[in-house]
């Protein structure tokens, strides 16, 4: 990408948090209409024709990094946890609870994926983005609290058991995330919805009516599909931690859609917590993390801008032999494959991507 990649990683986060957060309380209205696997299958059904549509229509604009055999175990993991696990425990526990209460529990997805990033990743946050992060979950806090009057405990665990689960989903899609972002979102889809339909149609399990079809495939296209890439996207530019609190505003999405569309009843901490949890975004886009630090040498495979003049250090090396080395320094462009980064000492603006994982010990 162009420009800062900070910035349009943000820009894809919230597109992806605005796309899943509208598919929740879009679920809970025909949640009834079927069995939680079969459910579960139809959404990621449609996640995967709505990628094969982006994979044409983006062709070869787009050199990745292929997906390679070491990367599997990852894969497998996201696939089953955040393709199977996370959907039926979200449809059976909407069945449990309204749009609106369920919407709000989904900020639990923020406070697992920034826990398992931080304290296991050893993603660094620094105090803007702590602040903000207290901020967005502090605002989830004050949306959940008395909203759950009345329902399901059952149905609350099942969001929380799926939000654990797309917790660890996220973790792992970042360390995934160098490789080609529409071939694991892809590869997920299908991973998750094949073996959900075999499941659900051995176990006699009716495909619902056509209307309801098309609805789920549908839901399953940009709540899950597009956001799943749009993620990926973000995941790469800005880590699982910082992710996360950008995508802690999908819960928000959905309440306002159960409250503006849907009808449902509007209570009193909402306007206090929705301020909160815009605050905390606005701070995390105005973040400037920067130090100085060194780079101990790496060998790696990904989409990176190649730029001989100097644009990006990182990426500055020869490609011997390819007819694309130092012919011509002045000329950039981009494209993917397996490259050695040089030890290296700079300073300049950075988030825990592939290239910053280093120690900030002293910082905190």
């Amino acid at each position: 990408m162009r420009g800062n990649p900070q910035r349009w990683g943000l820009i894809a986060g919230l597109l992806a948090a605005v796309f899943f957060g509208l598919s929740a309380p879009l679920i809970s209205v025909i949640s009834h209409e079927g069995s939680p696997l079969m459910i579960a299958a139809l959404l990621y059904g449609g996640a995967a024709i709505a990628l094969v549509v982006v994979r044409g229509v983006l062709g070869h604009q787009q050199e990745e990094s292929p997906v390679q055999r070491r990367d599997l175990p990852p894969l497998l993991g996201l696939t089953v946890l955040g393709g199977m696990v996370g959907p039926i425990c979200l449809v059976q526990g909407l069945t449990l609870l309204s749009a609106g209460s369920a919407s709000l529990l989904l900020n639990l997805e923020a406070v697992f994926t920034l826990l398992i990033a931080v304290l296991i990743g050893c993603e660094h946050l620094s105090r803007k983005g702590l602040i903000a992060a207290v901020l967005t979950i502090g605002g989830a806090v004050l949306l959940t609290k008395g909203s759950l009057n009345g329902a399901s405990l059952q149905g609350a665990l099942l969001i929380g058991g799926a939000c654990l689960a797309w917790g660890i989903d996220n973790n792992l899609s970042q360390r995934l995330s160098l490789c080609n972002p529409i071939q694991i979102a892809l590869l997920k889809a299908i991973g998750a919805s094949v073996p959900m339909l075999i499941l659900a149609l051995a176990a006699r399990q009716s495909i619902p009516a056509w209307p309801v079809l098309l609805a789920l495939l549908s839901i399953g296209a940009v709540g899950y599909g597009l956001s799943i890439w749009l993620d990926l996207l973000a995941l790469r530019h800005l880590g699982a931690a910082r992710e996360s609190v950008v995508f802690s505003t999908a819960p928000f999405v959905g309440l306002l859609f159960s409250l503006l569309v849907l009808r449902e009843a509007f209570t009193g901490g909402m306007v206090m917590a929705s301020a909160a949890m815009l605050l905390g975004v606005a701070l995390l886009l105005k973040e400037d993390h920067s130090h100085l630090h060194r780079h101990q040498a790496l060998h790696h495979a990904h989409r990176h801008r190649h730029d001989l003049a100097g644009g990006d250090p990182h990426h500055s090396h020869n490609h011997p032999g390819d007819g694309m080395g130092p012919a011509n320094p002045q000329r950039s462009y981009w494209h993917a494959h397996e490259h050695q980064h040089a030890p290296i000492e700079h300073e300049h603006a950075h988030v825990s991507d592939a290239h910053h994982r280093h120690d900030h010990s002293q910082e905190l």
